[in-house]
This record gives C-alpha cells, sequence and structure tokens, in this order.
C-alpha cells in the first residue's frame, strides 16, 4: 500500500526524509540508483536520508512523487548491499576485551569468533567523519555502553556497543567497549573517498 512520506527542505537545495520501518542505507542505495541524474549527495542516518540535489529546481513536486514510490518500493525489512566487502585487520588487544567476553558469558577466544565470523554491514556513518556504525547480527554481540565514557580514545580502536561494533577513525572521546585495534585508515582527506566504509558495505573483521 502507498503511504506519504515526511519530507523537509533542508536549504535552498536539499531534501531530509524519514524513512520509517525502512532501512535507510537500503533507501539510499535505491536512490542513488534512480536518481543520479538529479542527486549530487544521499547520505544516509539512523532513519533519515538526506538528498542534495545538483540544481534547485529539482525540487519539485514531482521529485516528491518519485521519492514517495522509491520509499513505497522498499520493503520493510529489506537490507541492500552496496556489493563492497572491506576486510579490516585486527589485533584483538582492547582494554575491555576481557570484561566485555566476561559480561557476554564468553571466553575472549569466543568472542574474538563470533566477532570475526560475519560480515558486518555499515549502516550509516556519524559521530566523527568515516565512524561507519556497523549492524550486529549476532544477538550474543549485545552490549550496552560504557557505564562512563572515556576522554580519549585512540584512533584505529575496534569497539562494540548497543548492537553496532566500529572503528574509530580519529581520537575522540568515546564511551564504546575497545576490542583491539587496526591499522586502517577509516578516514583520510586525501583519497578520492575519503571514508573507506560506506553505507551498504560489509565489513570483515580478521583477527592477526
Amino acid at each position: 500500500m502507498s503511504t506519504s512520506i515526511d519530507v523537509r527542505p533542508m536549504g535552498p537545495r536539499a531534501l531530509l526524509i524519514s524513512t520509517g520501518d525502512r532501512d535507510a542505507a537500503t533507501v539510499a542505495i535505491a536512490i542513488r540508483a534512480q536518481m543520479a541524474d538529479i542527486a549530487l549527495d544521499v547520505v544516509p542516518a539512523a532513519s533519515t536520508v538526506l538528498i542534495r540535489f545538483k540544481d534547485a529546481a529539482a525540487l519539485k513536486d514531482e521529485t516528491r512523487s518519485t521519492l514517495t514510490a522509491i520509499l513505497n518500493n522498499v520493503p520493510a525489512g529489506e537490507q541492500l548491499t552496496t556489493g563492497r566487502t572491506i576486510e579490516v585487520s585486527v589485533r584483538y588487544d582492547g582494554e575491555d576485551l576481557d570484561e566485555v567476553a566476561r559480561q557476554l558469558d564468553m571466553s575472549v577466544a569466543e568472542l574474538v569468533e563470533a566477532h570475526t565470523a560475519q560480515s558486518h554491514r555499515a549502516a550509516f556513518v556519524g559521530f566523527s567523519p568515516g565512524f561507519a556504525y556497523l549492524s550486529i547480527a549476532d544477538p550474543r554481540l549485545t552490549i550496552a555502553r560504557r557505564a562512563t565514557p572515556r576522554i580519549r580514545v585512540r584512533a584505529g580502536s575496534v569497539a562494540l556497543a548497543a548492537g553496532y561494533t566500529a572503528v574509530y577513525p580519529v581520537e575522540s572521546p568515546g564511551g564504546w567497549h575497545i576490542l583491539g585495534h587496526t591499522q586502517e585508515r577509516m578516514w583520510d582527506p586525501s583519497r578520492t573517498d575519503p571514508a573507506l566504509i560506506a553505507p551498504g558495505d560489509l565489513v570483515r573483521f580478521v583477527a592477526r
């Protein structure tokens, strides 16, 4: 059944749409595929997608109708991917590794095996440039954020919290549990695409 969508103007050349029970990264992938001729950027968040257009003339009723049709054609629960799988080599030596294993009633070896056994899908990027929220399918790895955030988490820290895993791209404060560290650069402004991971990518952690 077709439903209307919540569309809000965001400046002279952008629209913000709420995706409701649709996966935002999947909606963003569909929008990119069908509106590449007029969309300059398509950026998903947890439950919204921001579309920045090449020209203000794109902000018309026809465009809104197209967005509604795209959203209605994305079934609730569907998760598309970009087709890319990125491997991230990790040394599992994190400050919280033992405590997380204890809280999850696992051995350290079982925790590392669970974290590396599957590919994690990038749902959206936020908090800081290149910080990709990677959804975890294994419910055994669900753990709340730390009760006390750290003032400083070093770049490359591989972390776990609230149904997601992630890599801190730069040194910053943080409240996630640190499992290990990687030398991979999540954010590099000198690259054509500064962010190593984009929404819809699959990420596989490899223990070293």
